[in-house]
């Protein structure tokens, strides 16, 4: 029987790419649980908003993490609910150019 493809949703895949963009740190979690080892981590090394953690719990499962200016969040959480978060936002608009700069430096004929 073939198995049929998930959906990919626009708006995660756009998050997905919004949040490559941002600074990204690898941990083992170790003795703690991953929330616990990203906060003691994020707390230890004085990281700054936006960031985003890959915590490794075991050999087959990493837990990822976005550090935002309100918190820690889950990264896929993020990914569908980028537009919330105002330090993604800024990523965003300096990745897209105004389009009314666009209209407006585009020079216009006369005729004589």
């Amino acid at each position: 029987m073939a198995r049929r493809r998930k959906r990919k949703s626009r708006r995660r895949q756009e998050g997905r790419r919004i949040l490559e963009q941002v600074a990204q740190y690898s941990i083992e979690s170790g003795e703690d649980k991953p929330v616990t080892a990203a906060r003691k981590f994020i707390h230890a090394q004085g990281i700054v908003p936006p960031a985003v953690l890959l915590v490794r719990r075991n050999e087959h499962t990493t837990d990822r993490y976005f550090w935002a200016e309100k918190g820690l969040f889950g990264a896929q959480y993020v990914e569908e609910n980028h537009f919330l978060f105002p330090s993604l936002k800024v990523l965003m608009e300096l990745k897209t150019p105004d389009k009314k700069q666009l209209l407006g430096s585009t020079p216009s004929l006369t005729q004589v």
